[in-house]
C-alpha cells in the first residue's frame, strides 16, 4: 500500500526516517514529504493523484491536518508538540484541529499527559488516541573527528576543565535558544572551561537572526550549524551535557538520544520534558537561568551524580523506547488506513 508521510512544517523531524523503515519493513510503499511543500488541501490532492496514494500519516495536528482534511484518502495523525501544546490554546486552530480528528482513523500521542490534554480540547476523540513513546536508536559516527570539529568552531580542548554543553533545536522561537545565554556568559567570564553549543538549522529566518547577533557578543556561547545524525551523535558523546531550553515540546528527540549515548542531560522544566525527566534520576530540570548553572555546578562537582544519571537514564531509555515496540505499533495503526 502506497503512503504518504506529511512531515511538520517548522524543521525536520528526526523520527520520519524511522517511522518510514518501520512502515516499509511491513511492505508499505513510503514518500516523506514537508507541510512547507504544500500551500493548500488541493496541491496535496495532486500529490495524492499523480504518486497513487492510498492512505497517508500526518505528522503535526495543525500543519499536516489542514492539508489532509477533506482529502479522499484514509489518514492517521501523530501529534508533533506544539499542536497539542500550543496551536490548540487559539480558537481558529483548535476549531481546525477537531475537525481533522474528527476524520482521521486515528492518532498517535508520545505521551498519556499529552493525549489527556487533547482529549480536554475534543473529548470524542480521545477513543482513537493511542499512546506510544518515540523508539530510540542511535549511531555516532566512528569517524567523526570531535577535536578538529571544535577547534574549527573556536573551541579549544586542551585540558580537563572544559566542560561542553550542547543545545540542539532548530532556530525558532519555541526552542527559546537564547534563554540561557547570559547566564552562561557570565560563567564562562569566571570559569573560561565553560561553553555552550548552539546546534541546528536555521527554521525561523529573521529569528535566526537575532540569536546570530546575540551569540556574537557573549562569551562562551557558539553557534553552529546542523551536521549530519551520526556526526551529531559522535559530538553529543564527547559533551559533559545536552541541554534542553525550549518553551513547550512534544517529546525531544534531542533529550532521548543524550540519554541513550549515556550523556546527562539537563531540560527545561516543562510538561513535555518533565514527563521524560525524573529530576536527579534520569536527568536535571531547572526552570531559571540560574538553576541551571548551579545544577551544571552540582553535576560538574559530583561524579556519583553523573554516574547515576547516567545508568538510570540508559535504563529507561531501554524499557520504554524500544523501536521495536514502536514498529509494531505502527505497522498494526497502518492497518486502519487500509
Amino acid at each position: 500500500m502506497p503512503g504518504c508521510a506529511a512531515q511538520r512544517g517548522p524543521g525536520p523531524l528526526p523520527r520520519l526516517p524511522a517511522l518510514r523503515d518501520h512502515l516499509e519493513a511491513a511492505g508499505h510503499t513510503c514518500i516523506l514529504k514537508d507541510t512547507s511543500d504544500f500551500e493548500s488541501p488541493l496541491t496535496i490532492s495532486d500529490l495524492i493523484s499523480s504518486e497513487s496514494v492510498d492512505a497517508s500519516l500526518g505528522i503535526h495536528l495543525y500543519r499536516a491536518g489542514r492539508l489532509l482534511q477533506g482529502s479522499n484518502i484514509p489518514f492517521g495523525i501523530i501529534f508533533g508538540g506544539t499542536d497539542i501544546n500550543e496551536d490548540a490554546k487559539r480558537n481558529e486552530k483548535s476549531w481546525v484541529m477537531g475537525a481533522v480528528l474528527d476524520e482521521a482513523r486515528f492518532a498517535v500521542s508520545f505521551t498519556e499527559a499529552m493525549k489527556e490534554t487533547a482529549a480536554a480540547y475534543w473529548p470524542p476523540a480521545r477513543n482513537k488516541i493511542y499512546v506510544q513513546s518515540q523508539g530510540i536508536v542511535t549511531a555516532p559516527s566512528t569517524s567523526f573527528n570531535q577535536k578538529a570539529f571544535l577547534q574549527r568552531a573556536g573551541i579549544l580542548q586542551d585540558n580537563n576543565s572544559v566542560h561542553l554543553f550542547l543545545l540542539i533545536c532548530g532556530l525558532r522561537r519555541v526552542k527559546d535558544p537564547l534563554f540561557l545565554v547570559d547566564a552562561v556568559a557570565e560563567w564562562h567570564r569566571k570559569e573560561p572551561g565553560i561553553h555552550l553549543i548552539i546546534i541546528g538549522p536555521e527554521v525561523e529566518a529573521a529569528f535566526a537572526e537575532e540569536v546570530k547577533e546575540k551569540v556574537k557578543t557573549a562569551d562562551g556561547v557558539h553557534l553552529l550549524q546542523e551536521i549530519p545524525q551520526e556526526d551529531l551523535h559522535a559530538l553529543v558523546k564527547g559533551c559533559f551535557a545536552v541541554v534542553n531550553s525550549s518553551v513547550s515540546e512534544g517529546m525531544s528527540a534531542a533529550i532521548l538520544e543524550a540519554m541513550d549515548l549515556n550523556v546527562p542531560v539537563l531540560a527545561r522544566n516543562i510538561p513535555g520534558n518533565a514527563a521524560i525527566i525524573t529530576h536527579k534520576a534520569t536527568g536535571l530540570l531547572y526552570s531559571t537561568p540560574q538553576e541551571f548553572v548551579q545544577l551544571s555546578k552540582s553535576l560538574i562537582g559530583d561524579p556519583s551524580l553523573h554516574k547515576e544519571i547516567v545508568l538510570r537514564a540508559k535504563a529507561y531509555i531501554t524499557k520504554h523506547h524500544s523501536p521495536e515496540c514502536e514498529r509494531k505499533v505502527y505497522q498494526n495503526l497502518v492497518l486502519k488506513l487500509q
